[in-house]
């Protein structure tokens, strides 16, 4: 409407312009020129009504189509509405019957744990048995089940990686057992000297023994002349002393003047002799195996070990070879082969002073090559071959390995028959010491001991189980070469006589 006001307003500011324009020109054409004014001014108004009047119908007809949506807009809301309404009702029922099923659900779960204690207690009556007893008696069953359950999966994965180690350990075994070639005679200290004749003792003692006396006290090592024919013996715990004592002796009986000064003067020999051989043995050992850079105080105590004996086993022999075996079996395993040479080689060097000094000789030794500068895993290695320290690198367990190899290859060592049946003795006292065990056998000078179980107190699985028992004991609580099969023998007779 502002919009109309304005327009007519404009029309008629434009008819009133053009009539004081006609009126300044003078009166000329005044008529024609006024009766045109009036004519433009007439059909300008006009337009201006009929545009005017477009305008308020095109306004009226928006107006009257904002009212339809306005209307549509609030019908549509009325229906949200009432669906909204309706939505809420239904929940509020919807709760009322879920609240009403609670009620009924509780109730029923009351009825249920009655009718069931109800039938429990009549049960108990009729089975003369208590529901606790059963629990137990049930969970004792299902206890058992498992233990079986279990021990049957133990004892198949025991035996799938009992195949499987044993293969490859065979197989590594035997590589370096046939690469490896030494002797299978055990090697001994020899401390009795052969004389020419019996006449050579009575100038060895010498007039009122003083010729036995000196040579006693030069050498530190008991002389025994006894009725053995053609020889005498020398004893001492000390090898060096009893070999330095047998060379002495030997030189003297060839030169055949025997006195105080020339036992004095054969001993200073002997002991140059053997200091000698003391430093050839170690170094013959280092290039026997290939080792270099070694202290020069080692080199001398692995020579040392030249006369020192382990169940009739040189010391320094074994020690070679083990380093040889554990060369192989690192080569074997991917592992450097020159330190598992090294900590073999000096792996016993402890009892070359294990008589002078206390102590198990691997820890001996291990404090020996540790004063001396050697690898902290090549004392490891020195300190952990018996156990007594805990092997934590393989470089140790290769070390282990290679002494037990080179302890119990046949021929390798000798046994008193004392000591043997003593350690027999000792291994089938400890098998029996289990529950079921009837009878035990150490077989194959303790390589092998079979046990024979009870039939009615051990179970064929319980047989397995056993067998693992037994083996563990014997490994915590003996200390042999190699290893023990433990074989358990279960048997069951069932005897009836027809009459």
């Amino acid at each position: 409407m502002e919009w109309l006001a304005a327009t007519i307003a404009l029309v008629i500011g434009v008819g009133v312009g053009l009539t004081m324009a006609l009126l300044r020109t003078g009166g000329r054409r005044s008529d024609s020129l006024l009766s045109k004014a009036e004519r433009t001014m007439h059909e300008a108004e006009a337009r201006a009504i009929e545009k005017a009047t477009s305008y308020r119908e095109a306004e009226d007809h928006s107006l009257e189509s904002r009212r339809v949506d306005v209307a549509a807009a609030e019908e549509r809301i009325a229906r949200r509405e009432e669906t909204l309404e309706q939505r809420e009702a239904n929940l509020v029922q919807r709760d009322q019957n879920v609240q009403a099923r609670e009620v009924e659900v509780a109730d029923l779960k009351e009825q249920t744990s009655e009718l069931l204690g109800q039938a429990r207690r009549e049960l108990e009556q009729v089975a003369d048995y208590d529901s606790q007893a059963a629990k137990e008696v049930l969970l004792a069953k299902v206890e058992d089940e498992a233990r079986r359950d279990a021990m049957v999966l133990v004892r198949e994965l025991e035996l799938k990686a009992r195949e499987e180690s044993d293969r490859r350990a065979r197989r590594i075994l035997i590589s370096a057992i046939q690469r490896m070639a030494s002797e299978v005679t055990s090697d001994s200290t020899v401390s009795v000297v052969h004389l020419a004749s019996d006449d050579m003792k009575g100038r060895i003692i010498g007039r009122d023994g003083r010729n036995i006396k000196s040579f006693e006290a030069i050498t530190g090592v008991d002389l025994i002349v006894d009725d053995t024919p053609e020889s005498v013996t020398l004893s001492t715990f000390d090898p060096i002393r009893r070999e330095t004592a047998r060379i002495a002796l030997q030189n003297l009986v060839v030169d055949g003047r025997i006195h105080p000064g020339s036992i004095e003067e054969a001993h200073a020999k002997a002991q140059s002799e053997v200091e000698q051989s003391i430093r050839d043995a170690g170094e013959w050992a280092l290039l026997e195996v290939g080792v270099a850079r070694l202290h020069v105080e080692l080199v001398t105590l692995l020579g040392r070990l030249k006369y020192r004996t382990s169940y009739g086993q040189n010391v320094l022999g074994h020690s070679v070879e083990a380093a040889h075996l554990a060369g192989m079996l690192a080569a074997e395993l991917g592992v450097d082969a020159t330190e598992a040479k090294r900590a073999a080689l000096l792996h016993d060097v402890g009892k070359a002073v294990s008589h002078e000094v206390d102590g198990s000789h691997a820890l001996i030794g291990a404090e020996i090559a540790r004063r001396f500068g050697e690898d902290p895993a090549i004392v490891h290695a020195i300190e952990a071959h018996h156990n007594e320290v805990e092997p934590r690198t393989l470089l140790a367990t290769l070390t282990q390995a290679a002494d037990a190899v080179s302890a119990s290859r046949p021929g390798a060592r000798r046994e008193t028959l004392e000591s043997y049946v003593r350690r027999l003795e000792r291994i089938e006292e400890l098998a029996a010491g289990f529950d079921g065990v009837d009878r035990v056998f150490a077989m194959q000078a303790g390589r092998e001991v079979r046990v024979v179980v009870d039939p009615g107190k051990i179970t064929d699985l319980e047989s397995s189980d056993l067998a693992r028992r037994v083996a563990k004991r014997l490994e915590e609580e003996l200390q042999y070469p190699g290893q023990i099969q433990v074989t358990v023998i279960r048997e069951l007779r069932s005897t009836s006589s027809a009459r």
